[in-house]
């Protein structure tokens, strides 16, 4: 009995440095990789501020969009920079289908569910010199953020000023307004290389806002068309394709949740899967106005729901196939 007793005690003891220096390694890791992402980050938005002025100044368009290509062309090579940081450090397992026939001077419109901010990098890790460099859709006070606000105006992403549904009441002179800013944000983009990038579910998905939303979809909440629907809008027929992009943590199916930007630098998401497939646009869901025009509000609601179901059947399939490595 004593035997068994201490056998009890001693084995908790055993184990305990070792789970500490796991930890202690992990932390160490992500650290370090959080520190060279920072001054890799740093430096190149600062070169790209520096040579967005030579963008300002341009006496010519043409000028101008070679000076495009050109902080375009810095920006992959910054993501080249951090996915090879990524890659120094135990990597999840990748599972990735994407189409063969991409073209990096196409003009794309690329959306993907949406279940954390580790999406963006999973995004960028796929398609990075397959695509072209991806812009977003910016809240306008997101330009003041410290070198990334500087660095998105030069890469050209669109900043958009919303306005409250109140605002809009008490001033009616701005309905719609939001929706003509983003055609014009955009018209730059008929003259270069792009994939515009939209979350369609507005914000990253988890079980509690499912059941609060109460969406159809086991693994997905329901989908808004405001992003797709100004991008068909402002770049109508100048759109090659949608790039419909289905990202799958398993361990979701554990956490209820997301990765964290956190968990995949110190290597505890196990495995990331990526489907996409290139889809052609219906012509007719292009270049239209769906905030003045109900029935084509209808008809593009309904596509995307569409798309929304085979995505989630998808992911359940995928899904069901795997156990979860816990």
């Amino acid at each position: 009995m004593p035997s068994g007793r201490y056998a009890a005690v001693s084995e908790p003891t055993r184990k305990a440095p070792i789970s500490i220096f796991a930890k202690a390694l992990k932390t160490a890791k992500a650290t370090t990789a959080l520190l060279a992402i920072s001054f890799s980050t740093i430096v190149l938005t600062t070169l790209l501020c520096i040579l967005a002025v030579g963008k300002f100044l341009a006496p010519t368009e043409s000028f101008r969009n070679r000076m495009r290509q050109v902080l375009a062309g810095l920006a992959e090579f910054w993501i080249s920079v951090n996915n090879a940081i990524f890659s120094l450090y135990r990597n999840p397992k990748w599972d990735i289908q994407i189409p063969e026939n991409l073209d990096h001077q196409g003009c794309y419109l690329v959306s993907s569910n949406h279940q954390s901010w580790v999406d963006v990098l999973v995004l960028q890790m796929c398609f990075n010199h397959k695509l072209p460099f991806f812009r977003f859709f910016i809240k306008s006070q997101l330009f003041w953020v410290p070198f990334l606000g500087i660095a998105w105006w030069a890469l050209d992403m669109p900043f958009m000023k919303r306005h409250s549904r109140e605002k809009v009441a008490s001033q009616p002179g701005l309905k719609g307004r939001d929706l003509e800013n983003a055609r014009k944000a955009c018209e730059k983009f008929r003259t270069i290389p792009v994939a515009m990038t939209n979350f369609p579910e507005g914000t990253r998905f988890s079980k509690e806002k499912r059941e609060q939303r109460k969406s159809p979809y086991r693994n997905l909440l329901q989908p808004r068309i405001g992003g797709i629907g100004q991008v068909f809008y402002a770049l109508a027929d100048e759109l090659d394709a949608l790039i419909d992009v289905t990202i799958i943590y398993p361990q979701t199916r554990i956490t209820g949740r997301g990765p964290t930007f956190w968990e995949l630098l110190s290597g505890e998401i196990t495995e990331i899967i990526v489907r996409a497939e290139q889809r052609t646009i219906p012509p007719e869901l292009l270049g239209k106005n769906f905030r003045t025009d109900r029935a084509f509000r209808s008809e593009l609601e309904a596509w995307m729901d569409r798309l929304w179901q085979e995505k989630d059947q998808l992911i359940s399939s995928i899904l069901d196939q795997r156990s979860p490595v816990r």
